[in-house]
């Protein structure tokens, strides 16, 4: 009776939280955002650990963006940069593995960015997939490219990973402890959804300001 009754209350003080959304709502921004305000934040260690997935999304970025220009029938406004562009693929690969800007392909991707034909296209995001980080890590290249870079929170609060599967994060707020569930959001994770709701005291469904002109990433034809 006694374990019952302390299982009792242990339930009664723990908060289930579901976060519902489609893919980029900005579900894993809350629960960083949580980690950060009520879990002690991240350590050196952890910061570290989040370098290759913020070098990940500047070259995505800038590789979306000039993939876009021949869709959209832009040119660049300097004819150099179709050279850079070319070497721009051949140099992310490397890149991307190793975790690492070169002073090569920094400068690649500078000339690119800086480019009038890049920054049109880039204006014109909402006709192609592009994350709303792109400016942010575009604009600070030679920080993140820096050999000691090591990411701050806003860069980490900034960055995306498609989410798969079932995260979850714990804190106690109040004497209260809760336990905050994060599920992918694209079409294929959606099923996965049903396999969380018992148990659950409230449901969070994010919903994106930025993304009332844009479409599904996994449907270019379904609005978000």
């Amino acid at each position: 009776d006694r374990h019952l009754r302390s299982e009792s209350q242990r339930q009664r003080r723990e908060i289930k939280l579901l976060l519902l959304g489609t893919s980029n709502s900005g579900k894993s921004t809350i629960v960083k955002q949580m980690k950060i305000i009520h879990s002690g934040g991240f350590n050196l260690e952890a910061c570290k650990e989040y370098k290759p997935l913020i070098i990940y999304n500047a070259i995505d970025s800038l590789t979306r963006i000039i993939r876009a220009l021949a869709a959209l029938r832009i040119d660049f406004h300097n004819p150099d940069r179709a050279y850079d562009a070319v070497q721009l693929f051949a140099l992310t690969g490397p890149a991307e593995s190793k975790g690492e800007i070169t002073p090569e392909l920094l400068g690649v991707m500078r000339r690119l960015w800086a480019d009038p034909g890049a920054q049109a296209c880039f204006s014109r995001s909402s006709e192609y997939h592009l994350e709303d980080n792109a400016a942010y890590y575009l604009n600070d290249l030679e920080r993140i490219a820096a050999a000691d870079y090591i990411p701050t929170v806003e860069d980490i609060l900034r960055s995306r990973d498609m989410t798969t599967g079932i995260v979850e994060n714990k804190f106690t707020f109040k004497e209260l402890t809760f336990k905050m569930v994060d599920v992918g959001g694209q079409r294929s994770e959606r099923k996965k959804w049903i396999h969380c709701f018992e148990g659950v005291t409230a449901i969070i469904f994010c919903v994106e300001l930025s993304g009332y002109d844009l479409k599904l990433y996994e449907d270019n034809q379904t609005s978000r």
